[in-house]
């Protein structure tokens, strides 16, 4: 009979990412962490919780879509803005606020809201499903951020963290979404040993495209990072591209355009001159997915520090191949709005 992953001894865990890490070639220490992430959806979404979560980002590209090959560490998850202020969305069917001041009172009320749900629900439940699984893991909260520190059998450079940071939004529906089945990278790779699984509602493909170009549109016009591995979304991008994902989001044009009206509402930002972010602009033809100056000496030396901690496992390319790969996808998507 096969045994769980997280009910081994941390001898016998470090001897399975061994033999994982032999067999995958990548670094113990991520696979590790992977199971983690896995185990966090499987626990989140086996709930009842998971009626109104919906899995995004970059992480649900590589473990629901499988069309990045990066290690994603982090979990993005939005808990439906219906659910935690049906009192003020109402029957709008978007859940989109109409007026400025409109989305100043749903804001705030996330702001409020949220950090309250993720202590007293989410929490517990993590809690109690650890001390479950008998492992050594502890959990704290930073408002929207809640955070697994398990206890590592496996080092890399230090880049990674042992801790899983689960990041909860709430001012979307996460929609349009869908349930994918999703595996550990060591799933398969160790005789014996089970890893967690898990099907999560993920955000479709072609909403997270949008979603990340005009985060990237927006750091063009603005000219400065935001925390580190945001090189990570010109990568995404361009996988997205590879697998035909930006071509069809592209195509979408009513998607592209409830894109740019969240964004102009929940998310309005200033550009470097001070000009405000014109998100429909953005998605109508003038979208920008290649920085200039400091701001691409910035995120090429960002870049470089996922290669070297091999987030990018296989799949990184020199930094301007990547750019140039942006430039050729910013040219497409903006004719094909035209």
């Amino acid at each position: 009979m096969a045994d769980p992953f997280l009910s081994l001894s941390a001898e016998d865990r470090r001897d399975a990412l061994g033999v994982a890490a032999d067999r995958s070639g990548r670094p113990a220490h991520l696979l590790e962490k992977d199971v983690w992430v896995v185990w966090a959806l499987q626990t989140l979404f086996g709930s009842a919780l998971g009626d109104h979560l919906v899995f995004k980002g970059g992480t649900s590209l590589s473990k629901a879509y499988g069309v990045i090959q990066r290690f994603s560490e982090d979990v993005d998850l939005t808990y439906d803005i219906r659910a935690i202020a049906p009192d003020l969305v109402g029957d709008n069917g978007e859940a989109v606020p109409t007026t400025r001041s409109e989305e100043k009172r749903w804001s705030k009320a996330v702001r409020h809201r949220l950090p309250e749900w993720v202590s007293g629900t989410v929490q517990p439940l993590l809690i109690d499903a650890i001390g479950a699984q008998g492992v050594s893991a502890a959990t704290r909260v930073e408002g929207e951020k809640f955070f697994i520190d398990y206890e590592a059998t496996s080092a890399g450079s230090g880049y990674v963290a042992p801790s899983v940071m689960l990041e909860f939004g709430a001012r979307s529906t996460g929609e349009p979404a869908s349930p994918r089945d999703v595996i550990c990278d060591a799933a398969g790779l160790v005789e014996g040993v089970t890893f967690p699984t898990a099907t999560p509602r993920v955000m479709h493909a072609e909403r997270t495209f949008w979603e990340k170009a005009t985060a990237i549109h927006v750091f063009c016009l603005q000219e400065r990072l935001r925390g580190e591995r945001f090189a990570r979304h010109w990568h995404d991008v361009v996988r997205l591209d590879d697998a035909g994902i930006a071509d069809a989001a592209a195509a979408d044009r009513d998607l592209a355009l409830a894109v740019a009206r969240h964004k102009s509402m929940f998310f309005a930002e200033k550009a470097a001159d001070g000009a405000p972010v014109d998100y429909e602009a953005a998605v109508n033809g003038l979208l920008q997915l290649v920085p200039n100056g400091k701001a691409r000496t910035a995120l090429a030396s960002d870049y470089g520090h996922m290669v070297e901690d091999g987030l990018l496992l296989e799949d990184a390319e020199p930094f301007e191949g990547l750019i140039e790969r942006c430039a050729d996808i910013a040219d497409r998507v903006n004719c094909a709005a035209k």
